[in-house]
């Protein structure tokens, strides 16, 4: 039996916050955080403002108020790793455990390294690396590294299965902004079954420029990984749930936050960098403070945006990725949410909480966010190889499924197109693309909001709404193994909703091939 690992008390409380915001501290808050003109970037949230609730009503946590946060948070650990002839090599073991969520009762899990989630795993642009993933599952598995720009057979994809008792050891050269990427399985048909089961974590990449940047950065002190989830339990303790009403996979009434129930972070410094990651297989999140206190959003799916923009809100879909800076003052409690959506949009959740900081009576002071902090290219699409149409409806792109044996497009390495996508109908969907990190050049004919303004490469779609994507191949080309695009909402990526595209070298032919022993049984519609 594995257990989460077991925390220290809780400190005394604190004494409870006013409700009410003091002008002092917002003054105070606005001085340290705004160190860009505050009007653009607000400007530019405002514009960013769209979004959808995207869950039936069934599989409801707690509403907002009503959590009582009394587990520390448990910070996944450093993955260890070694220097092998120059590369960085982790190791990774899948296997079956049992996790202590609940008191009293014990959940059946899967995790690496440990019995639930995984460590996580840091390493610096430029260096080769390689994982050595071992199955001990019961059945094969995939180890896919969501954000990460590698070549299609260090990808894992559905193309490349684990074996049971097999192991794999994919080596590539990071060659990537610094980024909060993550890493789950994509195994054909099986995705949801194996993350919600546990297995999931993250891979921050460094570089230099990122690390000239007075941020918060040391990890478990002022640099946080949150990885939310949301599960249901049954009387046994075993997970349970059933799909939602929307048919957009399955819903819980618990959130887990790095594993954990109802956590609370204790803070130490006067600034928190927040790694956000939406974990959850179907779930949307629309993260705020139950003070409506400001933040700074520095960075996305593939890293740190132009500059720091001010916000109250940030949401994501599954699979995607926000960096907020926020500001506490000594002794205060605040509340992370997920606020409720646009009843005008859709009628989904009430707000709920997420995660409790508890900021210590004396904290370390932080310096000042930069003005500035990434030097992004224009996204300029002049010079696009293609333009090609994507329609999300029901469980298909393009009135197609999933065929592992068909390429449904084929790109020239060392080129860009442009890609359109569109949300057809009421169901929820999200976009990811597999290997690139692309740019949204606009959303229904508008520039993009600040929150999608940088790299990305997973994106919700809300219904009837156009976005134009800048997707580029790199570097890798490969006749025979492809990449994925596909619905993220993994109960739908599972049903067939995903498509595949083979990157080439010029004037080459694809030279596409079934997995050996794949049987897929998904029929074009």
């Amino acid at each position: 039996m594995v257990s989460a690992p077991p925390s220290p008390p809780p400190p005394p409380p604190p004494p409870a916050p006013s409700t009410a915001v003091p002008q002092r501290r917002r003054r105070r808050l606005l001085a340290i955080l705004v160190a860009v003109p505050l009007a653009a970037v607000i400007v530019m949230i405002a514009a960013g403002a769209i979004w959808f609730g995207a869950n039936s009503a069934r599989a409801t946590p707690p509403a907002a108020g009503e959590l009582t946060f009394d587990r520390p948070l448990h910070i996944p650990d450093l993955a260890p790793s070694t220097i092998e002839d120059g590369v960085r090599v982790f190791e990774l073991d899948a296997a079956e455990g049992r996790t202590s969520f609940l008191p009293g009762s014990e959940t059946p899990t899967l995790g690496y390294n440990g019995s639930y989630l995984g460590p996580t795993l840091v390493a610096s642009r430029g260096e080769d690396v390689r994982v050595e993933v071992t199955n001990g599952l019961a059945e094969s598995t995939t180890v896919h590294w969501h954000g990460m720009h590698l070549p299609a057979a260090m990808d894992g994809g559905p193309h490349t299965p684990i074996a049971a008792g097999a192991t794999w050891q994919p080596e590539w050269t990071v060659d990537q902004p610094a980024a909060s990427l993550w890493y789950h399985p994509h195994l054909h048909g099986r995705t949801r079954e194996q993350v919600d089961a546990g297995l999931a974590g993250m891979f921050l990449i460094k570089d230099e420029e990122e690390a000239a940047l007075p941020l918060p950065r040391e990890y478990g002190v002022d640099d946080i990984p949150v990885i939310v989830q949301d599960r249901s339990f049954s009387a046994d303790g075993a997970f349970s749930g059933s799909i939602g009403m929307q048919f957009d996979g399955v819903l819980g009434d618990t959130i887990l936050v790095n594993g954990t129930v109802a956590p609370y972070l204790d803070v130490t410094t006067e600034h928190v960098r927040l790694r956000l990651l939406n974990g959850s297989s179907a779930r949307m999140y629309d993260f705020t403070f139950a003070d409506g206190r400001e933040f700074a959003l520095i960075g996305t799916d593939g890293g740190l945006l132009e500059a720091p923009a001010v916000s109250t809100s940030v949401p994501l879909s599954p699979g995607e990725r926000a960096e907020i800076v926020v500001a506490v003052s000594p002794g205060e409690r605040v509340v992370l949410q997920s606020q409720a959506p646009d009843p005008a949009l859709h009628a989904g959740d009430a707000s709920f909480d997420v995660l409790e900081l508890r900021a210590a009576a004396s904290l370390t002071p932080s310096p000042g966010l930069p003005a500035t902090l990434a030097d992004l290219p224009e996204a300029d699409e002049s010079d696009a190889a293609a333009r090609r149409a994507f329609e999300m409806s029901g469980h298909s792109i393009n009135d197609r499924q999933m065929d592992l044996g068909r390429a449904d497009v084929v790109a020239t390495v060392d080129t860009s197109e442009v890609w359109t996508v569109r949300n057809s109908n009421p169901l929820p969907h999200s976009f990811h693309v597999h290997d690139t990190q692309f740019r949204v050049l606009d959303v229904d004919g508008e520039a993009p909001p600040a929150r999608l303004s940088g790299w990305k490469d997973t994106i919700a779609l809300e219904q009837g709404r156009e976005y134009r994507l800048l997707v580029r191949f790199e570097d890798y080309a490969d006749p025979t193994t492809p990449y994925m695009y596909h619905c993220h909402l993994l109960w739908h990526e599972d049903q067939g909703m995903m498509g595949q595209f083979l990157v080439v070298e010029p004037g080459h032919e694809p030279d596409l091939r079934r997995p050996e022993g794949d049987s897929d049984d998904h029929d074009d519609h």
